[in-house]
């Protein structure tokens, strides 16, 4: 394993300096000489970041950054605290201050997963262009194989994963309509034990395996392992709409729209079943948007309520959850008030609580100093998050028709 850091100009144009690192583990980076990278910049702190290797095994090629500078570190871009990074990413120590390009590479090839001729194949190629295996395996659990880190969170760690046994049940499409290459969702182990995350992350696994609409990923399978559990689901190449805002600014009005009105089709579906089934964290980073065909697709059911059951704990983020959903009493229209403030975050590329006060008729959005939007996108957004649920849209439906005539 090979890590470089480049240092880059103003312009991104060429390399300034250079660091190479065999084998590292740990890659700290600051004004401190006794960093492994020093920085001579008033805007770097004095330990401002460090990169960490995820795994033990030689083959890993995962890396996270953790920030600690005191004025932030951005990846592409995005202001982070900590994540997980790629090969290429550029990583900017404050706001204007330099700009290290990120790139790991792995110098040997485990052939055993491939055929012979796997060292023939691109650095970073995940498959075989020859035999069409894994080149590299992180590790291997049941019949999938780990082939890299796609995202950690509160409640566990998605893989993408190669399923081995698909050639042979891939004869049979009918029954088996999985695809080779799988996401893998690990349940943390700290999380194990706590009978309320159990609870959320089951109810995932059983909620998608009973959904079918392109709108909501395809359940493949649930098991244990080892005292843990792992939930599969097809993988959908694509990006959020919370990355994409990140990355490109506010979207165009008629791009927003017609992403928003693509989710309350979703929405739609999801409220038609019996019992209705809310999702309760409608939120642009579990909007994604599938590269294939450029609509979107709703992520994350670990929060999915049936209409009827007990009440249940608050879940929701902030800016998006509406009133009834922060007491514990979500509806379908709470739903509906989550693509209301999607829309805000899409428009302005600001978090929706920035336009959130109370002008004496109690808290609520007020977006009349947005100028891409609309007098009437404006009497859209304000009546589907209406304080109360009773003057918002009725149904997903309804709201698409006025999203669209808003147009």
């Amino acid at each position: 394993m090979v890590v470089t850091l480049t240092l880059l100009d103003a312009e991104h144009q060429k390399a300034v300096e250079t660091w190479e690192f065999e084998n590292p583990s740990v890659i700290r980076v600051g004004r401190a000489t006794d960093n492994d990278v020093t920085l001579c910049d008033n805007l770097v702190s004095r330990y401002h970041l460090q990169l960490q290797k995820i795994g033990d095994s030689p083959s890993s090629n995962s890396w996270m950054v953790l920030s600690k500078g005191t004025n932030g570190t951005f990846v592409n871009g995005v202001s982070i605290s900590q994540t997980i990074i790629s090969d290429g990413c550029e990583l900017e120590l404050a706001r204007g201050g330099p700009i290290l390009r990120f790139q790991a590479q792995i110098q040997s090839y485990n052939a055993g997963q491939c055929c012979s001729r796997g060292g023939e194949n691109a650095p970073s190629a995940l498959f075989c262009i020859y035999c069409g295996k894994p080149i590299r395996v992180e590790r291997t659990i049941r019949q999938y194989q780990v082939l890299r880190i796609l995202g950690q969170g509160g409640m566990g760690t998605t893989y993408l994963a190669w399923d081995s046994q698909w050639p042979e049940r891939a004869q049979n499409r009918s029954s088996y309509p999985g695809a080779a290459v799988v996401v893998l969702k690990e349940m943390n182990a700290d999380l194990a034990r706590i009978r309320k995350a159990q609870e959320l992350f089951e109810r995932e696994a059983r909620t998608l395996k009973c959904l079918d609409h392109p709108g909501v990923p395809t359940f493949l399978d649930f098991f244990v392992e080892e005292d843990k559990k792992y939930l599969v689901m097809e993988t959908i190449h694509g990006q959020d709409l919370e990355k994409i805002v990140y990355e490109r600014g506010p979207v165009s009005p008629p791009q927003a729209i017609a992403w928003m009105i693509q989710t309350c089709e979703i929405l739609a579906y999801l409220h038609s079943l019996s019992p209705p089934l809310i999702h309760r964290d409608i939120k642009p980073a579990n909007l994604l948007v599938r590269r294939t065909d450029n609509r979107i697709v709703i992520l994350d059911f670990g929060a999915v309520k049936e209409i009827g059951t007990p009440l249940g704990t608050r879940i929701g983020a902030e800016g998006y959850s509406a009133p009834e959903q922060d007491r514990g009493q979500p509806l379908t229209k709470s739903d509906l008030y989550a693509v209301g403030s999607s829309l805000i975050f899409l428009l302005t590329g600001q978090s929706p609580m920035k336009f959130y006060d109370n002008r004496g008729k109690g808290y609520r959005f007020y977006v009349d100093s947005v100028p891409t939007i609309t007098s009437e996108l404006r009497s859209v957004i304000e009546k589907v998050t209406a304080p109360g649920p009773g003057d918002r849209y009725r149904s997903a439906m309804e709201l698409a028709a006025a999203l669209a005539e808003s147009l």
